[in-house]
């Protein structure tokens, strides 16, 4: 999270270059490809990360949904630095964005946490939430499938076990006076509405990253402080993409960037009664300020294989 912090306020600082995703869809497969460049200047550090999001990969093939590939480079002389597997850094870079985001924008005493989605990111995701937020109280969660609810309440309860786990049976009972929610779904329509959400709600919007993505009632937006990750990504493809498309919301609508508020050229939370929305759609510096972390680490464990190429 503090590697995170910093590639964010570097980016907003003008010492990043970070270009937005490019991608390619594969309609047929109702997958696409995306590949993110960076470069942190005063880090000297730079990465090519290559993801692909198959939705359907568990059920057809028995893979992660997300795939990804981190190419490490020497910005010297353009050498390769290492290959790395993207999908465990990929999802702790997510979440300490989800952290970062609860640290500077949701109310200090949340005490409930719901999580729409009970995959990969919503673990990682409350991993963050728990060093950001210490009066946490309850913990509440509702999946499409019920078996996913199950393995995630397994799974959780040992790493928070001083916090009361609790099935939803629907997003309504979910979402109804949570001080914070996180949504980690790919769904195409919004499944949280407007009339469930309390006044003083923060939302780490995790699932939209691709166009015609949408997770959020856009009528909350309308009541929300919007900070995004990257402007132009959400706009493309974050949580705003779909109400800016049908001009339900405009760019004027939008705070900040995440960036701008942690170098203090924007404010955060100004009030407790404030609903605020971090729409992340993932940029390519925090993939290489992690990935260098993780090669660092890697050189001083002796871990890793050296090949020539």
């Amino acid at each position: 999270m503090e590697a995170v912090e910093l590639a964010f306020k570097e980016d907003a600082l003008d010492y990043a270059q970070n270009p937005p995703k490019v991608y390619l869809n594969f309609p047929k497969y109702n997958g696409d490809l995306r590949v993110m460049p960076a470069y942190l200047e005063r880090q000297d550090i730079a990465s090519v990360k290559i993801v692909s999001v198959h939705p359907d990969n568990l059920q057809k093939f028995g893979l992660p949904s997300v795939r990804g590939s981190i190419l490490l480079l020497d910005p010297r002389n353009g050498s390769v630095l290492s290959i790395m597997g993207g999908q465990n850094i990929t999802a702790m870079r997510t979440a300490a964005a989800g952290g970062i985001a609860a640290k500077y924008l949701a109310n200090r005493n949340s005490k409930v946490v719901t999580f729409i989605g009970a995959g990969i990111q919503a673990r990682a995701q409350l991993m963050a939430l728990l060093s950001v937020c210490s009066c946490l109280e309850e913990i509440r969660v509702w999946d499409i499938s019920p078996k996913a609810v199950d393995a995630y309440i397994s799974d959780m309860k040992s790493k928070a076990n001083h916090i009361k786990f609790v099935y939803a049976n629907n997003i309504a009972e979910a979402v109804q006076g949570a001080d914070i929610v996180v949504t980690t779904t790919p769904s195409r329509e919004p499944l949280v509405l407007d009339s469930w959400v309390s006044d003083g709600t923060h939302f780490n919007c995790i699932g939209a990253d691709a166009p015609g993505k949408e997770e959020l009632d856009p009528k909350i937006l309308k009541r929300a402080k919007i900070i995004v990750d990257n402007l132009e990504q959400a706009c493309h493809s974050g949580e705003i993409n779909v109400p800016l498309s049908k001009g339900i919301i405009s760019k004027n609508d939008i705070w900040a960037e995440l960036g701008d508020i942690l170098a203090g050229k924007k404010a955060g939370r100004t009030s407790t009664q404030e609903i605020t929305v971090f729409d992340t759609t993932g940029i390519a510096v925090q993939d290489a300020i992690t990935a260098k972390l993780v090669y660092v680490k890697a050189l001083q464990r002796k871990l890793g294989s050296f090949i020539k190429m």
